[in-house]
């Protein structure tokens, strides 16, 4: 039996300084396999980008425990969870989280650079991502100077750089119009299903629940799996 790509046992998440206030997150159990695109709903503040933070190593939970590749997140410190995240996963946000200062080209490269991965290897796989999201010929512009589509395109880009076998999107469309929305979109799961990467999705948008292999909805604290 294979080992999940992600798993969830009773985990628990409190803000509370002693973890006894309430919980946004009440024992929530998940598994999630290689390869799936699965969606989050919820009602704002219902603790999906909790959920993301915790699944992606960013937090801990208050109890319970995340499983990432069978590797207990609870058993490693922070220089094990940064390792992790640089690794393994790769980060979309609603707000792009671009560096201002760096052109597309280097915000691509900072990725590869902390794995080790630099010189012409380097530039070839950013030449190749900016390619597979249609942005070729943007290297050296810097991310004000793009619309917001293609500032999410960059950082779809930059979160695939390194081969990540976990993205994870946190409202990746809620700062953009529906049509530029289905289309960047459109190319996170066309990448993730081409690369083989299972992809968790927070989000309101119902044009990307119907792509999602399947819906979870937080409710009152709980995971619950929904129809699409």
């Amino acid at each position: 039996m294979s080992v999940p790509r992600i798993h969830l046992e009773q985990v628990c998440k409190s803000y509370h300084a002693d973890g006894r206030g309430p919980l946004v997150l009440d024992h929530v159990e998940a598994t999630i396999a290689s390869g799936e695109f699965v969606v989050i709903i919820g009602r704002s503040g219902s603790g999906k980008s909790t959920l993301l933070n915790l699944i992606g190593a960013i937090d801990v939970p208050t109890a319970g425990e995340v499983h990432i590749d069978g590797v207990t997140l609870g058993s490693l410190d922070e220089t094990g969870r940064a390792l992790l995240r640089r690794r393994k996963l790769g980060f979309v946000f609603q707000f792009f989280n671009l560096i201002p200062t760096l052109t597309v080209a280097e915000n691509l490269l900072l990725p590869l650079e902390l794995n080790g991965c630099t010189g012409a290897e380097a530039s070839m796989r950013v030449a190749e991502l900016l390619a597979e999201t249609e942005l070729s010929g943007i290297e050296e512009r810097f991310p004000e100077e793009l619309a917001g589509g293609e500032q999410q395109r960059v950082a779809i880009a930059r979160a695939l750089v390194h081969g990540p076998e976990i993205v994870l999107a946190d409202e990746p469309t809620g700062n953009l119009d529906l049509e530029t929305a289905t289309a960047v979109v459109a190319v996170l799961d066309r990448l993730c299903r081409g690369g083989g990467r299972t992809l968790v999705m927070a989000t309101h948008s119902h044009e990307v629940i119907g792509l999602a292999d399947r819906v979870l909805a937080i409710r009152a604290g709980r995971l619950v799996e929904v129809p699409r």
